[in-house]
């Protein structure tokens, strides 16, 4: 679900070689998802090996790492923890409309309708400890840093740029955005071309920068929060009825404090959940300090991991290990392997 903010704020196109010697800390679980739904066969089903076990967010996270790799980016992936209690009610949100895709699925798979299946097969993906479990290793066997959060893992991103470990955020969502990272960066590890309509376009990644949001809107960073909240967050799902983004900010540019905002929706009855603990999960993020340490690339790791557990085309895995060592010797790096 996440924050409905994404037409009010400011962003900037980036190139790819902007980012080169960057670090970014990545929100896993985001483009895990991201990988799963849209990595699939024309009908819409999930790539697998021959035992039938899901494959896709294996192959995006290889083969689109790589491209970034390639890029001379240093990436960290930050996994999720405990979730909060308050997310309780977007979770049981999701698992209903999970649940609603995946009887429209059958029902056009019952039709032989391809692209029906195709449609709705995205909308009911489950992420499970071992694809978890085996996303990190194949992480790690590419030399990127993994991260275990305590809560939320683009709070914990977000936390990893405001020590500075970090650079940016890479997130589809604008979690790390309100809980104050310097820079949230989208787009980032989707797919470089989408086929359209109107034929194929490019997708580049997308800058959003905390100051610029605040300066622009002309608000400050708790006024940013209370909006977040008015229009709805997964701890507060649907935010305030009648609430858009356009409205929070004439909203809480009237009445400038978090208090003086909800107190008068708080009055007419308008609120249906606890304002200030909502306010604390951004104010106060469940965060850790982090020692980050960048492993090294391992090429046989990664083979046996792909290739020899998960049926991946050896040509194929070795075609990317070639195209990363070209782009480290045209930047005058040693070789990888």
């Amino acid at each position: 679900m996440g924050l409905q903010i994404g037409d009010i704020v400011p962003r900037k196109q980036l190139k790819f070689e902007e980012l080169k010697g960057k670090v970014v800390a990545v929100d896993a679980f985001n483009a895990i998802y991201q990988f799963l739904s849209s990595i699939r066969q024309p009908d819409g089903t999930p790539l697998m090996d021959s035992q039938r076990r899901v494959t896709s967010h294996l192959s995006g996270l290889f083969y689109r790492n790589i491209a970034l790799l390639s890029e001379g980016m240093k990436l960290i992936y930050v996994f999720d923890g405990e979730y909060h209690e308050l997310k309780g009610k977007t979770h049981d949100i999701r698992d209903e409309a999970k649940e609603e895709m995946k009887a429209k699925y059958e029902e056009a798979k019952d039709e032989e309708d391809i692209e029906g299946m195709r449609k709705y097969s995205s909308g009911f993906n489950k992420l499970t400890k071992e694809m978890i479990e085996e996303s990190k290793e194949l992480l790690q066997a590419m030399g990127i840093a993994v991260v275990q959060a305590p809560g939320e893992g683009e709070m914990q991103a977000a936390e990893l740029v405001k020590q500075g470990i970090a650079y940016a955020v890479g997130s589809q969502d604008y979690d790390a955005l309100v809980v104050g990272a310097d820079r949230l960066i989208q787009n980032l590890t989707l797919a470089r071309q989408r086929k359209t309509r109107s034929g194929m376009i490019y997708i580049s990644p997308e800058m959003v920068e905390h100051n610029r949001v605040l300066n622009e809107l002309g608000i400050d960073h708790d006024q940013l929060i209370s909006l977040a909240i008015l229009v709805g967050s997964d701890f507060n799902p649907g935010g305030v009825r009648g609430i858009g983004p356009k409205k929070a900010i004439i909203l809480v540019k009237q009445k400038k404090y978090p208090v003086e905002i909800f107190r008068e929706l708080q009055e007419q009855g308008r609120l249906d959940f606890n304002w200030q603990e909502v306010f604390e999960i951004f104010k106060k993020p469940n965060v850790s300090k982090e020692k980050v340490s960048f492993p090294k690339f391992n090429k046989e790791r990664i083979i046996d991991l792909l290739v020899k557990r998960h049926e991946f085309s050896l040509e194929r895995v070795n075609k990317q290990f070639g195209k990363l060592n070209e782009a480290k010797k045209s930047s005058g790096q040693s070789k990888l392997f």
